[in-house]
């Protein structure tokens, strides 16, 4: 093989690579690429219908930087029995609706295990 040939292999290999680099940073900057792990479009959890709501608390988040993120979260939270979350990404927080009485520690303790932490916790009246 000629120096050309090599020469052109090195550019194609290089010209790739660019172009993978581009498409995951603009999916990244979009909100939908893998900065935490995951990637792309995550389908998410249907949150409960409640009947009768006990305790309504507005959760701060630190940590999520992505849609992906905070679908991780909204998963997370609405698998839990007896609750109805909805996940803002924009303001970093997490509404959580349950029709029992849910102990903070275990709310604090399914977003930790996420990789993302609690930095406050309000209950609502």
């Amino acid at each position: 093989m000629g120096p050309i040939a090599s020469n052109a292999i090195i550019i194609l290999i290089l010209a790739v690579m660019i172009v993978t680099a581009i498409k995951s940073t603009i999916l990244h900057f979009k909100g939908e690429g893998a900065c935490c792990g995951g990637g792309g479009k995550q389908k998410l959890v249907r949150p409960q219908r409640l009947k009768n709501i006990v305790a309504v608390k507005t959760v701060h988040i630190e940590g999520m930087m992505c849609d992906h993120c905070a679908a991780r979260v909204h998963n997370a939270l609405n698998s839990l029995e007896g609750v109805n979350a909805k996940v803002s990404l924009s303001k970093k927080t997490a509404i959580v609706k349950s029709d029992r009485e849910l102990e903070e520690e275990k709310i604090k303790e399914v977003i930790a295990d996420l990789g993302y932490a609690v930095t406050a916790m309000e209950e609502q009246k």
